[in-house]
């Protein structure tokens, strides 16, 4: 039993848990695309988007499955009214700057996919992770989860 009482969430929690889940679970089928799907993606990419892919470090593949698996168990989390959805999306959003960050000063991403792809994109994953990491503390104290 939980220690403290939850209070019934409004129907807009319920419509953002799961815009919010659809929208992890489009990062879910865009990592296992990448992962398992790499040389039909490859297959219409430049030669400059190919070897930008193909140097990608391990540690940025792994915080790019933390980044959307996280997110979507935070999301479940939400759906399912449970505190820890809060730990899941922070995680998350770790996942998401540590990827992001190595897209934005590491690589010359931009020059190779262009602004929309390698900056607009991204920086609005980054929103979308901040709006979701306060969203559950918003949840969390308002006793929408515990």
């Amino acid at each position: 039993m939980s220690k403290h009482p939850t209070s019934k969430p409004p129907v807009w929690f319920w419509i953002v848990s799961v815009l919010a889940l659809l929208w992890n679970l489009m990062g879910v089928m865009n990592y296992l695309g990448t992962a398992f799907m790499k040389e039909a993606i490859m297959a219409e990419m430049t030669a400059e988007q190919v070897s930008l892919m193909e140097n990608t470090p391990a540690w940025v593949t792994a915080a790019f499955a933390i980044a959307v698996w996280f997110g979507a168990a935070g999301c479940i989390g939400l759906l399912l009214r449970k505190k820890w959805a809060k730990s899941a999306l922070g995680m998350s959003l770790i996942g998401v700057l540590v990827q992001t960050g190595y897209g934005f000063f590491m690589t010359n991403a931009s020059e190779v996919y262009g602004q929309t792809e390698a900056v607009i994109i991204p920086a609005m994953v980054i929103i979308i992770g901040l709006f979701l990491v306060f969203f559950a503390r918003l949840a969390e104290r308002r006793t929408w989860i515990s």
